[in-house]
């Protein structure tokens, strides 16, 4: 079929669905209002759902082992709460040990916490070996009847210095212990999902409780749950700035249209799809995460920038002389291809997202995309029925949003923008390109793979988490980065007392220690070492493994299953690295020489497996963003570029349009490299959402160029003119409201929420920008609508009107 046949077949489509949206406008106008209504209700069920699992990928190699080993072997979904003493002396006082006792009683009885994994110096896990004259002894650190007087707390001070906790329970200046425990992700009892809102809750009354108590104590509380919870504390900064947003894009509305009806009508058909996404997320099974909460603020923005294309469309068939009625069905008939094709590759940026092997981001991408799609009906349908009904205001129709110049008083600044249509000028846009293009290159190849910076990347450095993380990491020789290594034996009754496992063991503890990033190591060798020279005098010689089963057993304490570094018979044991941050670097440096360690070890019926704690989560993480954001690019343009030749039967089409998202796509590369932000699971969705949505203004003003020229524009100058003429306001205009929008989050309490209104903000203005200067050189260099020869100015020479002119 021709390409004329088939676009009066597509054309004749749209007349009958223009004519049936106006003529059944009254029932389909009561339908929407129902919906809107009914999922209004719907989403008051809505509900907050965070969860550890959620960030695992749970497809990478390194997570089968993290899985299979995550109810023997804790470290990964910790809390650590650190007792600080400030006021005189060390710890050893009544005063701070009643306090240490009660903090570790609150932690043990708060919901979801695995109570047989709390570690205290109050709880009876922790303990004590000695060699006396009558052979081993020992006891937990702490006795039962713990009076706190002078002979007591000498006592424990005694226990302590023998348990080898200093640097893990207890700090390294002696002014300082910890508890730790373990969070379970379903409660045992009912099969509930843990709600991580309420145990941060409890775990700030349990610091409020006691600092306030006494002026001497402090509490830092460390943990993901603590992170999910100062989150969510912080979303009310995410409400906040929606209003302002809010009231920002109504003020420029307002200032933009001059009409107050235009603001109202504009507003509302925006937050139709935000109302009815949120009504339908509760009976899909789904909640709203902590970080898919943006999702419907970007929904309201994208569907601000769509709805006023329509109203500016509409207002200029007013001024053509259509009453309301006849203006929107003929804005409805401009509009709605390039409005449905900006749509789909919007919400195709979102729905490559499900690419990626976290949970997490496949809920974002289902969110995101049901969100866009709801949009082809209320921005598509509703609002031209809305529109049918309104009568602008005398004023607004006085001076209004269209722009009306004549062919005979030309708009100044379109005019001057047209110039680059023609060859020499264009040439200027395309060094401008390249000099940005290359500077853009250079840095965007120093963008990292996931975290930046210690502490969590998601809260400011100044906030009370990172302040309580980075006091933790410098008291203890512990902290909460640990990437665990497990290692699985076989053909062996008691593994431990074999000399060729505990060597290879050993061989790992000693090697680890002296790969950067490593703050320390914690393996069953250390500790059968330390034992078997307590049984002999703590001779520091005996401080080594001996090579027979019998001389082995000296330090076979240290194998207690209790001590959670190993299962009954060392069937598996677990080697725990402590690092001092999550970096991408550091964790790569580490996994990388466990790595090299794993491929050179030779012992017969051995097996080291990566990997387990949140480092070895933020490993697997960082290599399944680091595979997806290839694929997620490539897809996303992939469909962009399928869409586009659908629609314009011209490879030169696609060019113009992906050429300019191409390079802001680089820019917003380099932009993260210079303002330290890492590519991870909380940005990488604006990379995707910034290519789906900036399109947007490339089919808007490229479709209608198209038009022009197959309408009987005389130059490629002249075409572009009229596009700009048409839609370029609106543009400029949407682009502006929406990097204002967004902006206004780089002054959020919450860092995630600020790093993504910067590269929103970015990307929705210079996207724009892209298409109106790179757009017009490109299709003049790629001889779009070229129809005779250029004069020596640089413009083009009509040789006169065509009957059938083609856009390539």
């Amino acid at each position: 079929m021709s390409d004329t046949a088939t676009r009066s077949r597509l054309d004749g489509m749209i007349d009958v669905a223009a004519l049936m949206i106006i003529r059944w406008r009254k029932a389909l106008g009561l339908l929407f209002i129902g919906l809107t209504l009914a999922l209004a209700y719907s989403a008051t069920n809505l509900r907050l759902d965070p969860g550890f699992n959620k960030l695992i990928p749970h497809k990478h190699e390194f997570m089968s082992a993290f899985l299979q080993y995550s109810d023997t072997f804790s470290g990964a979904n910790r809390i650590m709460v650190s007792v600080r003493w400030k006021g005189e002396g060390d710890i050893y006082n009544a005063e701070f040990m009643k306090t240490l006792r009660e903090v570790t009683d609150e932690v043990f009885f708060t919901p979801g916490v695995n109570r047989a994994s709390v570690r205290s110096l109050f709880t009876p896990n922790v303990r004590y070996i000695e060699v006396t004259e009558e052979g081993f002894t020992g006891d937990v650190v702490i006795p039962a009847r713990f009076e706190a007087d002078a002979a007591s707390l000498a006592q424990v001070r005694n226990n302590v210095a023998k348990s080898g906790e200093i640097g893990r329970l207890v700090a390294n200046d002696l002014r300082a212990a910890l508890v730790r425990a373990d969070l379970l992700e379903f409660s045992p009892e009912t099969g509930e999902r843990l709600d991580y809102a309420d145990v941060a809750a409890k775990l700030e009354a349990i610091r409020a409780r006691f600092e306030s108590a006494n002026p001497d104590i402090e509490l830092n509380i460390v943990g993901f749950a603590k992170v999910i919870g100062d989150v969510m504390d912080g979303l009310f900064t995410v409400l906040a700035f929606f209003g302002i947003a809010f009231l920002i894009t109504a003020f420029l509305l307002g200032a933009y249209s001059r009409s107050a009806k235009l603001v109202v009508t504009v507003l509302v058909i925006a937050l139709m799809p935000v109302v009815w996404l949120l009504g339908l997320l509760p009976p899909l099974g789904y909640g709203i995460d902590p970080m898919s909460v943006l999702v419907p603020f970007l929904i309201f923005s994208i569907a601000v920038s769509h709805a006023i294309q329509m109203t500016n469309g509409w207002e200029q068939e007013l001024l053509k002389g259509h009453n309301s009625s006849e203006a929107a069905e003929h804005a409805f008939r401009k509009l709605v291809i390039p409005g449905s094709m900006a749509l789909v590759t919007t919400a195709l940026g979102f729905m490559v997202m499900m690419l990626i092997d976290i949970p997490i981001l496949h809920e974002l991408g289902v969110t995101a995309c049901l969100g866009v799609v709801l949009m082809l009906l209320t921005n598509l349908i509703f609002l031209p029925i809305v529109l049918s009904h309104l009568k602008l205001e005398r004023f607004a129709l006085a001076h209004p949003i269209a722009d009306t110049h004549s062919d005979h008083s030309r708009h100044k600044f379109w005019w001057t923008l047209s110039a680059l249509a023609q060859p020499r000028p264009a040439l200027a846009s395309f060094a401008v390109m390249l000099v940005l293009l290359a500077g853009g290159t250079h840095m965007a190849r120093q963008v990292q793979t996931g975290d930046i910076g210690a502490g969590v990347p998601e809260l400011h450095e100044d906030s009370r988490y990172n302040l309580d993380n980075a006091q933790i990491l410098s008291s203890y020789s512990i902290g909460m980065d640990v990437l665990s290594v497990f290692v699985e034996t076989e053909g062996f009754e008691e593994a431990c007392l074999n000399w060729e496992v505990m060597n290879a063991v050993e061989r790992f503890d000693l090697r680890m220690r002296g790969v950067e990033g490593v703050q320390s190591v914690e393996t069953v060798a250390r500790r059968a070492k330390i034992f078997a020279s307590g049984n002999n005098e703590a001779n520091p010689r005996w401080a080594a493994l001996q090579r027979s089963e019998a001389a082995l057993r000296t330090g076979a304490r240290a194998a207690s299953p209790e001590q959670g570094l190993n299962t009954a018979g060392c069937q598996t044991i677990h080697l725990v690295v402590y690092l001092t941050d999550h970096e991408a670097v550091t964790l790569r440096t580490v996994t990388d020489e466990v790595l090299r360690f794993i491929a050179e070890d030779s012992t017969p019926n051995l097996r080291f497996r990566l990997a387990g704690g949140n480092a070895g989560v933020a490993v697997a993480t960082n290599e399944a963003v680091d595979r997806a954001q290839v694929q997620m690019l490539a897809s996303i343009y992939g469909a962009i570029i399928l869409i586009c030749l659908l629609t314009f039967r011209s490879i030169r089409a696609v060019l113009c349009i992906i050429v300019p998202l191409l390079l802001v796509s680089i820019l917003c590369n380099a932009l993260m490299a210079t303002l330290g932000i890492g590519l991870k699971v909380a940005t990488l969705p604006v990379i995707t959402l910034g290519v789906g949505a900036g399109v947007d203004y490339g089919i808007y003003i490229y479709e209608r160029l198209k038009y022009e020229l197959d309408n009987g524009a005389p130059t490629l100058r002249d075409a572009f003119y009229e596009a700009m003429r048409q839609r370029g306001t609106a543009a400029i205009f949407v682009a502006l409201t929406m990097s204002v929008g967004v902006g206004t989050w780089m002054f959020s309490a919450l860092k995630f929420q600020a790093d993504m209104g910067v590269l929103l903000a970015f990307m929705f203005l210079v996207n724009a920008l892209g298409a109106m200067f790179l757009l017009p050189a490109l299709a003049c260099w790629l001889d779009i609508g070229r129809r005779g020869k250029t004069d020596a100015a640089g413009g083009s020479q009509a040789l006169g009107p065509r009957s059938a002119p083609q856009a390539s």
